[in-house]
């Protein structure tokens, strides 16, 4: 399988570079995968909602440049599916019996993603109710794709 992460913005911190790093070797042994960074638009504070969707649509049309015409898209969003590691590795799975060999998950900027690329989506996911850094949803994305695989192969990871 292969699996595209593609998100906005560039990673700054050496301490997240180095997770990402980590689990992109890790995974090296179950899938091929590619993350992609788009460039971030600047953003300012007490931005009105017309402004916020504008950058959402201009970080949005960069998103959707880059998905493969024939990849099932998961997209990060707070108001989205709520799974276990279980229940995401067995989603992962059942695409992989279904046929499907890519896959892309969706990170957005700091203002999220834009309608386009979340109505685009075939799943929409949360991770939780809680606001994560985008930058540091890119390591923790990458290690539950990891455990995902360790689960689908029956390796053992921590509960």
């Amino acid at each position: 399988m292969k699996i595209r992460v593609i998100a906005v913005g560039k990673i700054k911190e050496k301490y997240i570079r180095d997770g990402i790093n980590e689990y992109l070797k890790r995974l090296s042994r179950y899938c091929s995968v590619e993350i992609i960074e788009v460039e971030d638009e600047k953003t300012q504070e007490n931005l009105t909602n017309r402004e916020i969707d504008i950058i959402k649509d201009k970080e949005g049309k960069r998103i959707l440049s880059k998905i493969s015409p024939n990849s099932h898209i998961i997209s990060l969003v707070i108001e989205g599916k709520q799974m276990s590691s279980e229940e995401l590795a067995n989603k992962i799975e059942d695409l992989m019996i279904e046929g499907v060999n890519n896959l892309t998950f969706i990170i957005g900027g700091s203002l999220g993603l834009s309608r386009e690329v979340i109505e685009k989506s075939n799943l929409k996911l949360s991770f939780s109710k809680m606001t994560f850094p985008h930058q540091l949803m890119r390591m923790v994305l990458l290690e539950q794709i990891y455990r995902s695989f360790r689960i689908i192969r029956g390796e053992p990871y921590h509960r």
